[in-house]
Protein backbone atom coordinates (compact mmCIF):
# COMPACT_ATOMS: atom_id res chain seq x y z
CA UNK A 1 0.00 0.00 0.00
CA UNK A 2 1.08 3.54 -0.61
CA UNK A 3 -0.08 6.27 1.73
CA UNK A 4 -0.25 9.77 1.16
CA UNK A 5 -0.07 12.36 3.86
CA UNK A 6 -0.86 15.86 4.21
CA UNK A 7 -1.69 18.39 6.26
CA UNK A 8 -4.69 21.09 6.65
CA UNK A 9 -1.53 23.57 6.76
CA UNK A 10 1.99 23.82 7.74
CA UNK A 11 3.18 22.65 11.72
CA UNK A 12 0.12 20.65 12.04
CA UNK A 13 2.18 17.73 13.00
CA UNK A 14 2.72 15.95 9.42
CA UNK A 15 5.77 14.63 9.67
CA UNK A 16 5.50 13.14 13.17
CA UNK A 17 2.47 11.52 11.74
CA UNK A 18 4.27 10.42 9.00
CA UNK A 19 6.90 8.79 11.02
CA UNK A 20 4.38 6.77 13.08
CA UNK A 21 2.64 5.10 9.73
CA UNK A 22 6.30 4.42 8.99
CA UNK A 23 6.86 2.47 12.10
CA UNK A 24 3.38 1.20 12.27
CA UNK A 25 3.49 -0.42 8.79
CA UNK A 26 7.60 -0.52 8.57
CA UNK A 27 7.06 1.24 5.77
CA UNK A 28 9.80 3.01 3.19
CA UNK A 29 9.40 6.87 3.49
CA UNK A 30 9.85 9.44 0.81
CA UNK A 31 9.54 13.13 0.53
CA UNK A 32 9.06 14.20 -2.90
CA UNK A 33 9.90 17.69 -2.26
CA UNK A 34 12.03 18.86 0.28
CA UNK A 35 12.62 22.85 0.42
CA UNK A 36 15.33 24.33 3.49
CA UNK A 37 16.91 22.77 6.45
CA UNK A 38 18.48 19.98 3.96
CA UNK A 39 20.87 19.15 7.47
CA UNK A 40 18.05 18.27 9.32
CA UNK A 41 15.65 17.68 6.50
CA UNK A 42 11.84 15.87 7.64
CA UNK A 43 13.66 12.69 6.25
CA UNK A 44 16.02 13.39 8.88
CA UNK A 45 13.76 13.67 11.12
CA UNK A 46 11.41 10.53 10.54
CA UNK A 47 15.02 8.35 9.86
CA UNK A 48 15.88 9.24 13.16
CA UNK A 49 12.52 8.59 15.22
CA UNK A 50 11.95 4.69 13.28
CA UNK A 51 13.14 1.80 15.57
CA UNK A 52 12.49 -1.21 12.80
CA UNK A 53 15.42 -2.46 10.55
CA UNK A 54 13.04 -2.40 7.65
CA UNK A 55 12.02 0.95 6.50
CA UNK A 56 14.02 2.67 3.61
CA UNK A 57 14.42 6.44 3.18
CA UNK A 58 14.34 7.22 -0.36
CA UNK A 59 16.07 10.67 -1.78
CA UNK A 60 14.42 13.63 -2.63
CA UNK A 61 13.31 14.20 -6.07
CA UNK A 62 14.12 18.21 -5.02
CA UNK A 63 16.07 19.62 -2.44
CA UNK A 64 15.50 23.02 -2.06
CA UNK A 65 17.56 25.31 0.10
CA UNK A 66 15.25 27.98 0.93
CA UNK A 67 12.43 27.19 3.58
CA UNK A 68 9.69 28.21 1.69
CA UNK A 69 6.78 26.93 -0.64
CA UNK A 70 8.08 24.89 -3.02
CA UNK A 71 7.97 27.19 -6.19
CA UNK A 72 9.21 30.21 -4.54
CA UNK A 73 12.27 28.31 -2.99
CA UNK A 74 12.63 26.94 -6.79
CA UNK A 75 13.09 30.28 -8.02
CA UNK A 76 15.00 31.55 -5.41
CA UNK A 77 17.70 28.45 -6.02
CA UNK A 78 17.68 29.05 -9.97
CA UNK A 79 15.48 25.39 -10.36
CA UNK A 80 12.39 24.54 -12.60
CA UNK A 81 10.36 21.84 -10.94
CA UNK A 82 8.59 19.70 -13.12
CA UNK A 83 6.53 16.87 -12.61
CA UNK A 84 7.42 14.72 -14.45
CA UNK A 85 10.74 14.26 -12.73
CA UNK A 86 9.01 13.54 -9.68
CA UNK A 87 9.10 9.78 -10.01
CA UNK A 88 7.76 7.42 -7.14
CA UNK A 89 10.97 5.32 -5.80
CA UNK A 90 10.56 1.44 -6.40
CA UNK A 91 10.05 -0.65 -3.41
CA UNK A 92 8.47 -3.83 -2.49
CA UNK A 93 7.37 -2.57 1.06
CA UNK A 94 4.55 -0.19 1.78
CA UNK A 95 5.80 3.60 0.88
CA UNK A 96 4.73 6.48 3.16
CA UNK A 97 5.07 10.06 0.72
CA UNK A 98 4.91 13.09 2.83
CA UNK A 99 3.87 16.23 1.09
CA UNK A 100 4.78 19.55 1.40
CA UNK A 101 2.72 22.11 3.30
CA UNK A 102 -0.88 21.73 3.28
CA UNK A 103 -2.82 19.84 -0.89
CA UNK A 104 -2.92 23.65 -2.72
CA UNK A 105 0.97 24.61 -2.23
CA UNK A 106 2.23 25.21 -5.40
CA UNK A 107 5.42 23.48 -6.89
CA UNK A 108 5.61 25.14 -10.03
CA UNK A 109 3.46 27.85 -12.31
CA UNK A 110 1.10 24.84 -13.19
CA UNK A 111 1.33 21.81 -10.61
CA UNK A 112 0.41 21.77 -6.68
CA UNK A 113 0.95 18.81 -4.05
CA UNK A 114 -2.50 17.92 -4.88
CA UNK A 115 -0.69 16.37 -8.43
CA UNK A 116 1.30 14.30 -6.70
CA UNK A 117 -1.04 12.51 -5.49
CA UNK A 118 -2.01 9.16 -7.70
CA UNK A 119 -4.87 7.19 -7.99
CA UNK A 120 -3.24 4.36 -6.03
CA UNK A 121 -2.40 6.29 -3.03
CA UNK A 122 -4.41 6.03 0.03
CA UNK A 123 -4.44 9.77 1.42
CA UNK A 124 -4.19 10.41 5.31
CA UNK A 125 -5.07 14.48 6.13
CA UNK A 126 -3.18 15.37 9.30
CA UNK A 127 -5.67 17.71 10.99
CA UNK A 128 -4.73 19.79 14.17
CA UNK A 129 -7.50 22.30 16.27
CA UNK A 130 -6.82 25.77 15.89
CA UNK A 131 -8.76 28.67 15.25
CA UNK A 132 -9.50 28.39 11.77
CA UNK A 133 -8.74 24.77 11.94
CA UNK A 134 -12.10 23.38 10.84
CA UNK A 135 -12.50 25.28 7.46
CA UNK A 136 -9.32 24.03 6.32
CA UNK A 137 -10.01 20.51 7.35
CA UNK A 138 -13.47 20.66 5.26
CA UNK A 139 -11.69 22.45 2.55
CA UNK A 140 -8.58 20.13 2.43
CA UNK A 141 -10.86 17.05 2.21
CA UNK A 142 -13.47 17.87 -0.03
CA UNK A 143 -10.91 19.25 -2.66
CA UNK A 144 -9.37 15.08 -2.16
CA UNK A 145 -12.69 13.97 -2.51
CA UNK A 146 -13.83 16.51 -5.45
CA UNK A 147 -10.68 14.26 -7.06
CA UNK A 148 -12.86 10.77 -6.17
CA UNK A 149 -9.99 9.99 -3.32
CA UNK A 150 -11.71 9.05 0.35
CA UNK A 151 -9.28 10.38 2.74
CA UNK A 152 -8.51 9.18 6.68
CA UNK A 153 -7.96 11.52 9.22
CA UNK A 154 -5.32 11.69 12.21
CA UNK A 155 -6.38 13.90 14.92
CA UNK A 156 -2.82 15.82 16.31
CA UNK A 157 -2.84 17.08 19.62
CA UNK A 158 -5.84 17.50 22.33
CA UNK A 159 -8.65 16.09 22.01
CA UNK A 160 -11.06 18.99 20.91
CA UNK A 161 -14.20 16.99 20.11
CA UNK A 162 -16.88 19.82 19.18
CA UNK A 163 -14.23 20.31 16.35
CA UNK A 164 -13.36 17.03 15.49
CA UNK A 165 -17.32 15.75 15.60
CA UNK A 166 -18.46 18.80 12.59
CA UNK A 167 -15.74 17.73 10.44
CA UNK A 168 -16.13 14.01 10.63
CA UNK A 169 -19.89 14.66 10.36
CA UNK A 170 -19.10 16.97 7.24
CA UNK A 171 -16.67 14.93 5.11
CA UNK A 172 -17.55 11.29 6.46
CA UNK A 173 -13.46 10.84 6.13
CA UNK A 174 -12.54 7.94 7.46
CA UNK A 175 -11.06 8.27 11.33
CA UNK A 176 -7.82 6.61 11.84
CA UNK A 177 -6.80 7.86 15.39
CA UNK A 178 -5.30 10.53 17.34
CA UNK A 179 -1.65 11.42 17.91
CA UNK A 180 -1.53 12.85 21.71
CA UNK A 181 0.53 15.96 22.14
CA UNK A 182 3.48 14.80 23.86
CA UNK A 183 6.32 16.22 26.25
CA UNK A 184 8.84 14.47 24.30
CA UNK A 185 9.06 12.62 20.88
CA UNK A 186 11.44 10.02 20.19
CA UNK A 187 11.63 6.09 19.12
CA UNK A 188 9.17 5.16 22.21
CA UNK A 189 7.00 7.77 21.84
CA UNK A 190 6.67 6.63 17.85
CA UNK A 191 6.09 3.06 18.86
CA UNK A 192 3.20 3.50 20.89
CA UNK A 193 1.28 5.67 18.51
CA UNK A 194 2.38 3.33 15.79
CA UNK A 195 1.11 -0.16 17.74
CA UNK A 196 -2.37 2.23 18.38
CA UNK A 197 -2.44 3.05 14.59
CA UNK A 198 -1.92 0.18 13.42
CA UNK A 199 -5.13 -1.87 12.95
CA UNK A 200 -7.01 1.16 11.43
CA UNK A 201 -3.92 1.59 8.89
CA UNK A 202 -3.91 -1.87 7.86
CA UNK A 203 -8.15 -2.10 7.70
CA UNK A 204 -8.19 1.45 6.12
Amino acid sequence: MKFFITGISTEVGKTIASAIVTEALEADYWKPIQAGDLDNSDTHKVKALISNKKSVFHQNSYALKTPMSPHAAAEIDGVQIYLKQIVEPETDNHLVIEGAGGLLVPINDDDTILDLIKPDYKVIVVSRHYLGSINHSLLTIKALQNKGYQPGIIFSGDEHTTTENIILKKTQATFLGRINEEKNINQAVIEKHAALLRPSLLKF
